[in-house]
């Protein structure tokens, strides 16, 4: 009986060692297959003149005293921002307020300065105007005007689109010289966009000339292709 039970024991051993070794045994696991890819970049730019203009003016005066220096920068800064409104310029913001004690040529205290700068946006074709009428009212600041275009999101998603095309492209060049086929896109990552401006147009209006040229909206993505 004893031997019997050894006997037994041994082919059980046996027969579990088979399982393990042989590969349609249940512990035998295929090897995972490698996947050929390519990445590339691609670039899409989309151009268009800018139709807003973002301009800064204000107004500097000096005083004897701090009250005398910023009464008279208040007064004046007051019939500008009018004149701005009232020219067609809107979002008017105060960028910076100021007043500061005056140094003369020897050191010797020489009065005080008052600054009140605002900003404002303005459709292109007005620019000229609020420019004009800010200095007509007594604004002796004046900086910008800064451009931008109105349906900037809207480019940049088709300067995107384009983008990937270009990618693809791309990758079917040399999916073609390699002797494959482009699979399905395993990831894509966006690189960001620039605006860069391009020749120039002036706006059209009687006031002081502002000159805008078109801008190139640039969006740029890295994309990887399985290959087949």
């Amino acid at each position: 009986m004893k031997r019997l039970a050894i006997v037994a024991g041994l082919l059980l051993a046996a027969a579990a060692l088979a399982g393990v070794l042989r590969p349609e045994g249940a512990a035998a696991e295929e090897p995972s297959a490698t996947t050929d890819t390519v990445m590339v970049s691609g670039t899409g730019s989309v151009s268009a003149v800018p139709d807003l203009a973002e301009i800064s003016a204000g107004v500097e005066t000096r005083g004897t005293t701090a009250q005398e220096a910023l009464n008279a920068n208040s007064n004046t800064m007051r019939k500008v921002i009018d004149a701005i409104r009232a020219a067609g310029g809107r979002d008017v913001t105060t960028q910076t307020v100021s007043l500061s004690p005056r140094v003369g040529p020897e050191g010797q205290p020489d009065g005080f300065t008052a600054l009140n700068v605002v900003s404002a946006k303005v459709d292109l074709d007005a620019a000229g105007k609020v420019i004009d009428a800010a200095v007509a009212a007594g604004a002796n600041t004046v900086y910008g005007p800064s451009l931008s275009l109105s349906e900037a999101s809207k480019l940049y998603r088709e300067a995107l689109k384009q983008a990937v095309a270009d990618a693809r492209e791309r990758a079917s060049v040399l999916a073609a010289a390699a002797g494959r086929q482009l699979g399905r896109v395993t990831a894509i990552s966006e690189g960001g966009s620039v605006a860069i401006p391009l020749y120039e147009k002036a706006a059209a209006d009687s006031g002081a000339p502002v000159v805008a040229g078109p801008q190139e909206t640039i969006a740029t993505v890295t994309v990887t292709f399985e290959l087949r």
